[in-house]
């Protein structure tokens, strides 16, 4: 097992309620016709599928669509709303699990590459997308730009969200390469807030690059969002597309 967080059942069962702006169509909408777009007349499988906020409607679109989770938890909120046979889901790390057939399409959303905490595993993660490909086929990662440069010299850590229902903010450890976020969420209307953590390696996208080279893939496309708008110096975050060299 690889060192990504395991998500908990209760962790689960508030996700998607926690995630509705994400899950909603002004995000999904763009998200979803470009990864069509790219699986073609293909099949897609998604790398950390979690209970399927884009596979889901991804394979409503008609895309032929596989997953791999690591969490349990995650996979049976999941599998309330789409059955084993339409969207197969198989539990296991997306570093080193291997599901039958080829691909056209492997992609990992929502900045999950970081959940795995060593560059060496990362690493695995491209050889992994790349064993999964057919010849031509791409390999898509969304994940942001980490926010080094709002680090004040001695400041360790950089705000994300301060809104009435949650409080967020990332630490730094700049040895390892690792950001710990933490967030604080009110409960109900008592004013009571629940805190939780997540550990994440943080990765620029020159070293997501070498990281393809080394699984024999190259850079093909890379956009500062899901609608194309060019990546750019102040881009938060960026959507990079790594092509298999045809047969």
């Amino acid at each position: 097992m690889t060192s990504s967080k395991l998500w908990t059942r209760a962790t689960a069962d508030r996700y998607d309620a926690e995630e509705t702006e994400m899950s909603s169509a002004a995000v999904l909408g763009p998200t979803l016709t470009f990864l069509a777009e790219l699986a073609g007349d293909g099949r897609a499988l998604e790398f950390a599928i979690g209970t399927g906020r884009v596979g889901v409607p991804l394979r409503e679109r008609g895309v032929p669509l596989a997953g791999i989770e690591l969490s349990e938890h995650m996979a049976a909120a999941l599998r309330r709303k789409i059955d084993e046979d339409t969207l197969p889901v198989t539990i296991g790390d997306m570093a080193t699990t291997v599901v039958p057939g080829e691909f056209t399409l492997v992609y990992l959303v929502y900045n999950t590459i970081t959940n795995l905490l060593t560059q060496d595993e990362q690493v695995e993660c491209f050889r992994n997308a790349a064993r999964h490909l057919a010849p031509g086929g791409r390999f898509v990662i969304e994940v942001g730009v980490p926010p080094l440069r709002f680090l004040p010299p001695g400041q360790v850590a950089v705000p994300f969200d301060v809104s009435e229902r949650h409080l967020g903010f990332d630490t730094f450890d700049l040895v390892e390469q690792v950001l710990v976020s933490h967030h604080y969420s009110r409960d109900g209307d008592g004013g009571h807030y629940r805190g939780d953590t997540s550990r994440h390696r943080y990765v620029w996208p020159a070293e997501l690059d070498l990281m393809a080279r080394i699984a024999g893939l190259a850079l093909e496309r890379r956009v500062a969002d899901w609608h194309g708008a060019p990546f750019i110096q102040d881009s938060t975050k960026h959507i990079s597309v790594w092509r298999k060299p045809a047969a």
